[in-house]
């Protein structure tokens, strides 16, 4: 049985080190390759203003956030949420790098400490698809996943796509088959080699012969005699 969160933040700017703050961070489990509708979502007043483009992305102000706990509120729920989980974050050390730095001023362990394995659905992107672009958009227009009410950056909304991306990455062709219903059949379908199998082979009939050959004598006065399909009389005879 497999745990896994999605996990991602809102910040009010690129550099934690600079005092930087997490502004919203949701997550949301996975349990089998499945959502579970299990999630955990928070708003936060960093106690500071968000950077001017920072703002433009996530849309969060100052007044919105103003009356949310800060994180020192929410820390033990989180990690809570998350403990015993695989976490799979897009770019996750800039993530972490927030949750660190918040962690830090609650003279608590950094993240990774608190859970088994962080998971970057950026590398395995860029593994996938060297030289094209591998934000959340990009990904979610490849893999055909629906973000078009995706106007500003949300944590819980881009945890919840970063979900079916991280499906749709990890979807390999161990089976013929690739949603089961049980994780039995999961594992019984996945551990047989295909090439047990003896497919059956049928000849063509005479019929299926005749409008083959037709077919390439069509090809060959398409292409006045230039058909790579099947060779000439005197490759033939050479041959």
């Amino acid at each position: 049985m497999t745990r896994q969160i999605v996990l991602d933040t809102e910040t009010t700017g690129l550099n934690p080190a600079s005092g930087d703050r997490i502004i919203e961070v949701a997550a949301v489990e996975l349990f089998n390759r499945k959502l579970t509708g299990r999630h955990y979502h928070a708003y936060l007043n960093p106690d500071r203003a968000s950077h001017p483009d920072a703002l433009k992305v996530h849309g969060l102000t100052e007044e919105f956030l103003s009356d949310k706990p800060r994180f020192d509120q929410i820390a033990d729920d989180l990690l809570e949420f998350v403990r015993d989980a695989e976490i799979i974050i897009h770019n996750a050390p800039f993530d972490c790098a927030f949750l660190d730095a918040e962690l830090e001023r609650l003279s608590l362990p950094a993240f990774k400490q608190h859970v088994p394995l962080v998971t970057d659905t950026l590398v395995m992107a860029k593994l996938q698809f060297p030289g094209k672009f591998n934000n959340l958009d990009a990904l979610c227009k490849r893999f055909g996943i629906d973000n078009a009410h995706r106007t500003l950056h949300g944590a819980l909304l881009d945890a919840e796509l970063l979900a079916e991306v991280y499906l749709s990455l990890t979807r390999g062709q161990e089976s013929l088959v690739i949603d089961l219903e049980t994780p039995r059949q999961q594992v019984s379908v996945a551990s047989g080699q295909l090439d047990r199998y003896a497919l059956p082979v049928y000849p063509p009939n005479e019929e299926e012969q005749a409008a083959h050959q037709a077919f390439l004598q069509l090809i060959d006065k398409k292409s006045q005699g230039k058909s790579i399909w099947r060779p000439s009389p005197d490759k033939s005879q050479n041959g």
